[in-house]
């Protein structure tokens, strides 16, 4: 099992990882010394543990509101995927309706023209 070397707050971890997820725990690891950053700027130091914790509350603070907006979209998605559903079958209906017409149609020009041919 690999260790990586990260830093956080300008701090040194030595963290354990799965073959191959060395970079990506490299990536997360930028990402929470940001957020750490961040808080600095707001807050100042008040210690390491304090400092970690709110950074992990705001990640998953973000990470709490990427799930809204998925589950938003998802059921925007299917609203979209229902109204086609319902836009198809008006205009099956439609094409029937009108195919129905136009026979109708047809068959009451035929009429009027054998009439015409009468007279």
């Amino acid at each position: 099992m690999p260790l990586v070397n990260i830093m956080v707050n300008q701090r040194a971890y030595t963290i354990a990882c799965d073959e191959g997820e060395e970079e990506h725990l490299r990536d997360l690891s930028k990402h929470v010394d940001i957020k750490v950053r961040e808080l600095l700027g707001t807050v100042g130091q008040v210690g390491d543990a304090r400092l970690l914790l709110m950074a992990a509350l705001l990640i998953t603070d973000d990470y709490f509101d990427a799930l809204a907006q998925r589950d938003q979209r998802a059921r925007l998605l299917d609203d979209v995927q229902q109204s086609r559903t319902e836009l198809l079958e008006n205009v099956a209906t439609l094409e029937s309706t009108a195919g129905d017409e136009m026979e109708a149609a047809t068959q009451r020009i035929g009429e009027l023209a054998a009439r015409f041919a009468e007279a």
